[in-house]
């Protein structure tokens, strides 16, 4: 099978992750596959934010965790969060910010490294204190949340869940 098509089929959202950080190269290489996502009209207004400062990344799982009403950490003790953000004056910004999150996702999965995606971005960086984050990381304060991408090394070995038939319609 071609490994694009096979990493597609295999990778997993991950919910437990090993404390070690990801090795920079790799980070580097995933990063690099969300810049390359496809965007509306070409206008990649996407940006990504990369935390990996423990008390920023507690900060951010805090905030996400009131935000759904919960004191457990939404990021499942992943050591790096990409924040992907999206210019809201493109029409796609939120589809921009999906297909650069996907291409975070599938790279990483390429590369042995566990992923999920975690919502509520939004609602956190409409907040006086997402805007604060984003004026102390130098960027607009309109931008918009899209999710947040945690990756790992993981601690689990999900299974797959079947997949439900009559999805696919040909015409």
């Amino acid at each position: 099978m071609n490994e694009t098509l096979k990493v597609l089929q295999e990778r997993r959202s991950i919910r437990a992750y090993r404390p070690e950080q990801i090795q920079p190269a790799a980070l580097d290489a995933i990063l690099e596959a969300g810049l390359w996502a496809p965007s509306g009209m070409g206008k990649q207004s996407v940006t990504l934010v990369t935390v990996q400062n423990p008390e920023t990344l507690a900060k951010l799982s805090q905030m996400n965790a009131t935000i759904m009403g919960s004191n457990s950490d939404p990021f499942y003790g992943a050591p790096t969060v990409v924040v992907v953000l999206a210019d809201p004056a493109r029409p796609t910004c939120v589809e921009d910010g999906s297909l650069a999150m996907g291409n975070l996702m599938n790279a990483a999965a390429s590369l042995g490294i566990g992923s999920c995606w975690i919502h509520r971005a939004k609602e956190e960086f409409e907040s006086a204190e997402g805007k604060e984050l984003l004026r102390a990381w130098g960027l607009p304060e309109n931008l918009r949340g899209v999710g947040h991408c945690v990756l790992g090394y993981s601690s689990q070995t999900p299974a797959a869940q079947p997949r439900r038939e009559g999805r696919m319609v040909r015409v």
